[in-house]
């Protein structure tokens, strides 16, 4: 029993140069993003745009808020846990047990930026001094988890915007294109990112192959592009109802997630922010939340997702002027549907051959290797040495993610004889 244990964990805490260099490319990546940001707004704001300067400004407080009440939730949750302080060390998540400046750089909007700052000092920390690995891992996952969000509520939207600028004024500037490029950037860094973090809690983490890593890639960047561009289109030709359609859709995504009874944050006003952001990540692309059949629910998603894009195609076709979009209009109407069927391809096949799966024992089993206590962080006792205990580190928000995205449960028979429910996550 405590060799499986070990080995599953001993998987988790490994912290290798190549988590540290992802930890400072995000920092990279997150500034670059900002900054450019920045730029954009102030051209905006330079040339007397001043309702595109708005809405890009409204854009990037929205997303800074949302992750700084996603980062400051976790802080929450994670000082309450017994033991953690000792665990993680007197280098804790901003300053440690000084919550006041922990709570005053989320009230600046700079606490996302030194969780960063944390995640590198913390790795230099495992790399010079061998010690520290668990919770240098710990960190770059929830890290993963808020550039996911911030992602989604930013570079997505900005994204978005962007395209819809250049349609509308029928020309690209240098600053538009800038800003377009570090959307796709931070999307595509994010995807990966996100993907790695995941795969970290497979037992054959050191096993993944590049070609797993670029089919995934490939299908969220064909299944989002398409997205973003549709929805710009329509923008371009009826621009007050792209806020109406954002709203209904946001609205129903909502509702379904909370039909699926998440139970990712500690808190209901926690939970109730998890299921508003899902809301808008779906509303760009799909993210499992909640295990059982998941094919299902991924079918109706992305049916759903293309009657809503030929729909938004459609309506472009109709009310565009025929003559400023004369040069791409053809093009766009073929090449946007045909690139996300083939996002969609390019997704069965990783599924189908690049998708490696978690398979749940039998019950008795499963409650040794698999079973997580309620919190949405624990520390897993491993072995006793010495008469003191050995703890593991264990960051559940990712872990729960993970377990959604690679369980597989074959039929098998319970002890009252009825078969067990298959589980595939598409």
């Amino acid at each position: 029993m405590s060799s499986v244990m070990e080995d599953a964990t001993d998987t988790l805490s490994k912290y290798s140069w190549i988590d540290l260099v992802f930890s400072v490319m995000g920092v990279c990546t997150f500034l670059i993003d900002w900054g450019s940001d920045v730029w954009v707004a102030t051209e905006f704001y330079c040339r007397g745009d001043f309702f595109w300067f708005g809405v890009l400004v409204g854009l990037m407080v929205l997303s800074s808020l949302v992750v700084q009440m996603f980062s400051w939730f976790w802080l929450k949750y994670d000082r309450e846990l017994p033991g953690f302080g000792a665990q993680s060390g007197a280098g804790t998540v901003l300053f440690g047990d000084k919550v006041n400046i922990s709570c005053l750089l989320h009230l600046l909007q700079l606490g996302f930026l030194f969780r960063h700052i944390s995640a590198i000092r913390q790795g230099f920390r495992v790399w010079w001094r061998k010690e520290g690995s668990e919770y240098a891992v710990y960190l770059i996952h929830d890290l993963s988890m808020l550039r996911l969000i911030e992602t989604f509520c930013e570079s997505a939207p900005q994204l978005t915007l962007m395209i819809y600028v250049m349609l509308s004024n029928n020309k690209a500037k240098t600053v538009q294109l800038v800003s377009i490029a570090a959307s796709v950037t931070s999307i595509a860094w994010m995807v990966v990112d996100y993907h790695r973090s995941l795969r970290s809690f497979l037992p054959d983490k050191a096993k993944q192959g590049w070609g797993s890593a670029l089919i995934y890639f490939l299908w969220n960047l064909l299944l989002i592009a398409p997205r973003v561009a549709t929805l710009a289109l329509f923008a371009s030709v009826l621009p007050w109802f792209i806020a109406l359609h954002f709203l209904v859709l946001w609205f129903v995504f909502v509702l379904w997630v909370w039909q699926q009874k998440t139970e990712f944050m500690d808190s209901t006003s926690g939970e109730w922010l998890y299921r508003a952001t899902v809301g808008l990540i779906w509303y760009f692309s799909w993210f499992n939340v909640s295990d059982g059949r998941t094919r299902a629910r991924s079918f109706i998603y992305h049916s759903f997702i293309t009657l809503d894009g030929g729909i938004l195609l459609v309506t472009w076709w109709l009310y565009r002027d025929p003559f400023q979009s004369e040069s791409y209009a053809l093009a766009l109407i073929i090449t946007l549907p045909l690139t996300y069927f083939l996002g969609l391809f390019f997704k069965a096949m990783y599924y189908c051959y690049f998708h490696p799966k978690l398979w749940r024992p039998p019950v008795r089993e499963s409650r040794i290797a698999f079973d997580m206590p309620d919190t949405q962080v624990s520390f897993r006792d491993i072995s006793t040495q010495d008469g003191v205990p050995s703890f593991q580190l264990l960051n559940k928000r990712m872990a729960s993610h993970a377990t959604n995205f690679y369980l597989d449960q074959r039929a098998n028979r319970n002890n009252d004889g009825t078969n067990g429910e298959e589980v595939s996550h598409l």
